[in-house]
C-alpha cells in the first residue's frame, strides 16, 4: 500500500490526504474538494499552485503551462504532481464557493440512445445513464468518455443540464484518426454501452455574479455554451448574454432555432453567427450574421468587453485569439472562463 501524506491548502485552510500513487488533483476529487482545474493533462496551467513546504515531484507536463523558472521557484501543476511528504500548498487560483461545493466525481455506465449528425463534422451523441440511473453535473462541465475495449478516454463537454439527469448529450467534432470520434461513424451504435467518469471543469456560471456575459464559441465548443444557455432559461437567470459563434459557412451552424427560442426568455440576448469563409445567401434564421473570424467580430461589437464576464470554448487558435483580444481590452482574468482543447485526450 502506498504511503499517505497530509496536504494543507492555503489561504483556504483545507486539509486532505494524498497517496504516493495518485496525483494531488485526483486525491482532491476523491475527497470532494473541487480545486480549480482545466485539461487535467498538464497543459493548461489552471491548477498551477505554489509549494510552501514539502516534497512534491511533477511529471509529464508542458513547459508552456509551467516553465522551468516557475518550477525552480516552487510552482507546480496539481494535476501532474505527487506528494512524498506532508505538504503546504498555496492555491493561486480558486473559487471559495466551489471548493467544497463541487459535484462529486461519478463512474457511470451509460447506454447510447442517439447518434445524430449536426453538421458534416459535428455529431450529437446522446447517452442514458444505466447505473446509476442519473448523472449529476453543473452546466458547463465536461466528462471523460471511455473508449470501449481500451484503457483510454476522451473528454467532452455536456450540452444538456441537470434538469435531465437521465439524458446526457455531447457534441463531438470528428477528426481524421480521432480514436473516439472515429467510432461515431463505424464502431458505436444505439444500444451500446459507454462508461463515463465526471464531472470535471470550472466552466460554470458563478452564483451571485451580475456582470453582463459574452459567450464566444466555435465548433464543438457549442456544447458547454448551449448547456449554460439552457440552464439560464430553466432558472430564469436575468443576466444579459451576447453569444458569438464562429463557423466557416452557414452549413456549419446548428441548434440556431433552439438558441433563438432560449434567447426570447433571456435579458437583452443577442446571437451573432460569425462566418469566416462564406457569406452565401442561405437561410440561417432570424439571426445577425457577420463576415470574419469570431474574435474580429467580437472586437467590433463589444467595446466594453472589459466590463463583462467572458466564456470561451472552441479550438485552441480561437481561444488564443480571444485571450489576446481580452488582454488588449483589459478584461480582468477573474472575469474570463474557458475550456481549451489542449491535447489528444480531447479528440
Amino acid at each position: 500500500m502506498a504511503d499517505k501524506h497530509r496536504i494543507n491548502f492555503e489561504p483556504v485552510d483545507i486539509e486532505m490526504e494524498v497517496g504516493e500513487d495518485e496525483y494531488i488533483l485526483d486525491a482532491a476529487f476523491r475527497q470532494g474538494i473541487h480545486l480549480m482545474h482545466g485539461c487535467r493533462e498538464g497543459r493548461c496551467s489552471a491548477c498551477k499552485s505554489f509549494v510552501l513546504e514539502g516534497d512534491i515531484q511533477m511529471e509529464d507536463y508542458s513547459t508552456f503551462a509551467c516553465n522551468d523558472a516557475e518550477v525552480d521557484e516552487g510552482h507546480v501543476l496539481l494535476c501532474r504532481s505527487t506528494a512524498y511528504s506532508d505538504c503546504t500548498i498555496e492555491l493561486l487560483n480558486f473559487d471559495e464557493d466551489e471548493l467544497l461545493g463541487g459535484v462529486p466525481i461519478q463512474d457511470v455506465r451509460t447506454r447510447v440512445t442517439g447518434i445524430e449528425p449536426m453538421t458534416k463534422d459535428i455529431v450529437s451523441l446522446r447517452l442514458a445513464p444505466v447505473e446509476p440511473a442519473g448523472y449529476e453535473f453543473k452546466p458547463g462541465q465536461y466528462s471523460d468518455l471511455h473508449i470501449p475495449g481500451t484503457e483510454e478516454h476522451r473528454s467532452f463537454s455536456m450540452a444538456t443540464t441537470r434538469s435531465t439527469p437521465g439524458h446526457v448529450e455531447f457534441l463531438i467534432k470528428k477528426y481524421p484518426g480521432g480514436k473516439f470520434a472515429g467510432l461515431l461513424e463505424d464502431g458505436i451504435s444505439v444500444g451500446d454501452e459507454i462508461a463515463l467518469t465526471g464531472p470535471y471543469g470550472s466552466f460554470t456560471i458563478k452564483e451571485g455574479h451580475v456582470l453582463p456575459m459574452v459567450f464566444i464559441g466555435g465548433g464543438a465548443g457549442m456544447a458547454p455554451l448551449l448547456s449554460l444557455l439552457r440552464h439560464m432559461s430553466e432558472t430564469g437567470n436575468t443576466r444579459q448574454v451576447h453569444f458569438y459563434y464562429g463557423a466557416r459557412t452557414p452549413h456549419d451552424l446548428f441548434y440556431v432555432d433552439e438558441i433563438l427560442e432560449l434567447g426570447r426568455g433571456l435579458t437583452n440576448f443577442t446571437f451573432v453567427a460569425c462566418l469566416s469563409e462564406s457569406m452565401d445567401p442561405l437561410p440561417v434564421g432570424a439571426i445577425a450574421v457577420e463576415d470574419g473570424n469570431v474574435t474580429d467580430v467580437v472586437g467590433r461589437r463589444e467595446p466594453d468587453i472589459g466590463r463583462a464576464e467572458v466564456y470561451l470554448c472552441g479550438p485552441p487558435p480561437m481561444v488564443d485569439a480571444a485571450l489576446e483580444l481580452l488582454e488588449a481590452n483589459d478584461t480582468p482574468k477573474d472575469q474570463i472562463f474557458y475550456d481549451k482543447f489542449t491535447s489528444p485526450a480531447f479528440e
